[in-house]
C-alpha cells in the first residue's frame, strides 16, 4: 500500500500538470503562439541543461560496473531495435517514429530516480542506469524522429547528410556531450553555476507538461488511441516481462534490479513530445502515450515491485 500511495503521489502530480496545461489553453491563459514558444524554449534549452545537469553530476569512478551499464545499454538497445520491428506492422506509417520513440524512452531521470530514492533512501544505482541509458535514449530518438518524419523522402546522399547534421547539432545530445565531459574531466561545478543550472533545468518538465497538455486535443485522440493503447502496454508491461527475467538470470539483485525495473517499466516521459513536436511530428500519438503510461505507471510499478518482492529478488 506504500508503494501504490508513493507511486501515486510521483505520476498523479505530473498528469494533473498536463491537465493544467490543458485547462490554461481553454482558458485563454495560453494560446497556439505561447504553446509553440514554449516547446522551442524547453526544446532548446531547459531540456538539454537538465540533461547535462543529471550527468555532470555523476560520479563515474565511484559507482561504476562495467556489466550493469552494458546491460542497460544492450537492453536499450534491443528495445528500440523490437520496437521498431513492431511499428513496420503499423497502417499508419506516419506515426512509426513517434510510436517507437514513445515505446522504448523511460522517464528514468526524473520520475526513476525519485521511485529508487523512495526505495532505498538514495539513488542507488540510478545514475549507473542513466549513463547505459538517457545518452542512448536520446540518440536513437533523434535518428528515429529525423529518418521516420511523416513528410520522408527517399533515402539519398543528401537526406542522409540532413540528419547526421541534425543528429551533431541537436540540443539535447550536445547537452549529454558536455555533461558527460563535465563528469569525465571532473569540473568543480561552482555554486553560483550550479544554481543557476538547476534553476533552469527545474523549467523543464513543469512548462514541457503545460506545453503538451496545452496542445491536447479529445478530437484528435481518436485517431491514435489503438497505437497509443499498444505502445502503452509495450512501455509498462512488454519490456519489462521480457527484459526482467533476463537481468535476474544474470544475477542482478537489489538496487540494480529496481534501477533495471525503472528503466524498463516507468512512464514515457514528456521529452519525447517535446523532441517529436519540435521534429516535424503531429505530437498526438506521443502525449497520448505519455498520458496513458503516466496515468497507469502507478499502478504497474507496484505491481512489479511487489512480485519481484514476493519473490526475493528485492
Amino acid at each position: 500500500m506504500s508503494n501504490l500511495i508513493f507511486s501515486l503521489n510521483a505520476t498523479l502530480p505530473v498528469f494533473f500538470t498536463m491537465i493544467l496545461g490543458w485547462f490554461f489553453k481553454k482558458t485563454a491563459l495560453m494560446d497556439d503562439h505561447f504553446v509553440e514558444k514554449t516547446n522551442k524554449f524547453v526544446f532548446r534549452a531547459a531540456l538539454p541543461v537538465l540533461l547535462f545537469e543529471d550527468l555532470a553530476s555523476v560520479d563515474f569512478i565511484e559507482v561504476w560496473d562495467t556489466s550493469f551499464v552494458l546491460f542497460c545499454f544492450f537492453a536499450t538497445l534491443l528495445s528500440v531495435l523490437g520496437v521498431t520491428a513492431v511499428s513496420f506492422l503499423l497502417k499508419d506509417k506516419s506515426i512509426q517514429g513517434e510510436f517507437i520513440q514513445a515505446s522504448y524512452r523511460s522517464s528514468a531521470a526524473i520520475l526513476g530516480i525519485a521511485f529508487i530514492q523512495n526505495i532505498y533512501g538514495n539513488a542507488g544505482m540510478g545514475p549507473l542506469m542513466i549513463i547505459g541509458t538517457v545518452p542512448l535514449y536520446n540518440i536513437c530518438a533523434v535518428v528515429v524522429l529525423s529518418f521516420m518524419k511523416p513528410d520522408r523522402k527517399k533515402l539519398d546522399k543528401r537526406l542522409l547528410k540532413e540528419t547526421l547534421l541534425e543528429i551533431v547539432t541537436n540540443p539535447i545530445i550536445l547537452g549529454i556531450v558536455a555533461g558527460m565531459i563535465w563528469s569525465v574531466l571532473r569540473i568543480p561545478m561552482l555554486p553560483i553555476l550550479g544554481k543557476t543550472v538547476k534553476n533552469l533545468s527545474a523549467l523543464a518538465t513543469p512548462l514541457g507538461l503545460m506545453a503538451m497538455g496545452a496542445s491536447f486535443e479529445m478530437k484528435d485522440v481518436s485517431a491514435c488511441l489503438k497505437p497509443a493503447v499498444l505502445a502503452s502496454f509495450i512501455k509498462l508491461v512488454g519490456l519489462a516481462a521480457v527484459f526482467l527475467p533476463i537481468a535476474i538470470n544474470l544475477g542482478f539483485r537489489t538496487e540494480k534490479l529496481v534501477a533495471i525495473l525503472v528503466m524498463l517499466g516507468t512512464a514515457t516521459t514528456v521529452s519525447c513530445y517535446i523532441m517529436a513536436r519540435n521534429m516535424g511530428h503531429k505530437g498526438v500519438l506521443t502525449s497520448n502515450t505519455v498520458m496513458l503510461t503516466t496515468l497507469f505507471s502507478a499502478f504497474t510499478l507496484t505491481g512489479w515491485l511487489f512480485l519481484l518482492r514476493t519473490m526475493g529478488f528485492i
